[in-house]
């Protein structure tokens, strides 16, 4: 267990020194989407109270904390793979090092989890200055380290995947852009048809919204544990697919 951790260790040392020499970069792209999204849809297209009796600022901060766990960790890995593999080929290098599979497709990902931590955790704790109702314990921690995780692991899914930039580009528009908007970050899944919460339930987002919203508002919602048994599911699934795309040398 330790020599795994240690390959883990090996194989995330280079991002991480590529995060710390670009911090101040990189942490400005992590909020100021986030931000935006807070001061449009929290503060300009709607205000006063929700069905579930709490302040829409506070109901739609939880989903925009979900929404930049994805949208960090997946980029921040996706991109940087994306390079790796087709540009520098500094990627093929390191899968002819004596490393465990599993310990290449943690490793990728943890430029993704902390990044996405980063801009999260900045994200909420501005958030429970503007809304009082949200509440900080270690279930929503906890709930935006697996969120985090969950969507590097498809990040890198994408850019094991990609065959080029393009691919990249078709990915993001065809998965990630329509999570963005319709997986209850901004509004209840359950307002719409049942045909379109049937769909939305199959993607991860809506899941890491539920589980965050509710953690952030235990006095109001009750916690979905089923969808965080989902998200866990996810995370396993990713990173099932990786270790195959690795394994097989299918990328």
């Amino acid at each position: 267990m330790i020599d795994f951790l240690r390959q883990v260790y090996y194989v995330a040392w280079g991002d991480i020194r590529f995060l710390r020499h670009n911090f101040h970069n990189i942490m400005l792209m992590s909020i100021m989407s986030p931000l935006l999204y807070l001061i449009a849809f929290g503060y300009g297209l709607r205000s006063g109270t929700t069905d579930i009796g709490v302040s829409y600022v506070a109901f739609v901060i939880p989903g925009i904390v979900a929404l930049s766990s994805m949208s960090s960790s997946f980029s921040s890995t996706a991109t940087r793979m994306n390079v790796q593999r087709l540009y520098y080929k500094s990627f093929d290098e390191m899968m002819m090092c004596p490393l465990s599979m599993g310990a290449i497709v943690l490793g990728k990902c943890m430029l993704g989890l902390t990044r996405g931590m980063i801009g999260c955790t900045f994200l909420y704790v501005l958030g429970l200055f503007l809304a009082p109702e949200l509440h900080l314990s270690i279930g929503f921690f906890g709930c935006m380290i697996l969120s985090c995780i969950m969507f590097a692991m498809l990040g890198m899914m994408a850019a094991l995947l990609a065959k080029s930039h393009q691919s990249m580009n078709v990915f993001n528009s065809l998965v990630v852009l329509p999570m963005t908007f319709l997986c209850g970050t901004f509004f209840s899944v359950s307002s719409l048809p049942v045909v379109f919460q049937a769909i939305l339930y199959c993607l991860p987002l809506t899941h890491s919204s539920l589980c965050l919203r509710a953690a952030a508002l235990p006095e109001y919602l009750s916690f979905p544990w089923l969808s965080l048994g989902l998200m866990f599911v996810f995370a396993v699934l990713f990173f099932c697919i990786n270790h195959h795309l690795l394994k097989t040398r299918k990328i």
